[in-house]
């Protein structure tokens, strides 16, 4: 990925969605891993998502993760990008529909450029991560493009 987007552009890899634990309201919310979680959300000018589509949607995880921070913020007003993935025809795009839906009642930036449906990856994307596939390659690479752009104005409007 790091060769998809511009030298100066960082960006970090979240590991840890079976760190959090599940939601609860009731419960102590300053746990350690949803507070890093948090933080990390805070201090990202921008987000990527890409998951898998289990049983016509999102694995559990990774909406746990998106409950931990409905009634905090965190996503509001923050461009974000959505890749769903599947070695099926589909792509994963139930799994998309619902990815999108949770991010509009979580505020964030997005439009019709932000999502990408990735079908039949196991011939799209090698054992190690690598892309195999031009035309996927150059689909990530316009999603970054758009996630760039739509971040940099978010930026220029704080100025």
């Amino acid at each position: 990925m790091s060769n998809m987007v511009p030298q100066l552009t960082g960006f970090i890899f979240y590991e840890g969605l079976e760190d959090l634990p599940p939601f609860n309201p009731d419960k102590p919310q300053d746990v350690a891993p949803v507070l890093h979680f948090r933080k990390l959300l805070q201090d990202a000018d921008a987000v990527i998502i890409c998951t898998p589509e289990y049983a016509f949607g999102i694995p559990g995880v990774l909406k746990n993760a998106f409950d931990w921070v409905v009634s905090t913020g965190e996503f509001n007003e923050k461009p974000v990008a959505v890749i769903s993935a599947s070695p099926l025809a589909s792509g994963g795009e139930k799994a998309l529909e619902s990815l999108l839906h949770t991010l509009t009642a979580l505020g964030t930036i997005k439009d019709e450029h932000s999502a990408l449906i990735i079908p039949a990856v196991k011939k799209k994307i090698n054992e190690t991560g690598e892309i195999t596939d031009a035309d996927t390659f150059k689909q990530l690479q316009l999603l970054l493009d758009y996630l760039l752009l739509a971040t940099q104005q978010k930026m220029d409007e704080k100025v």
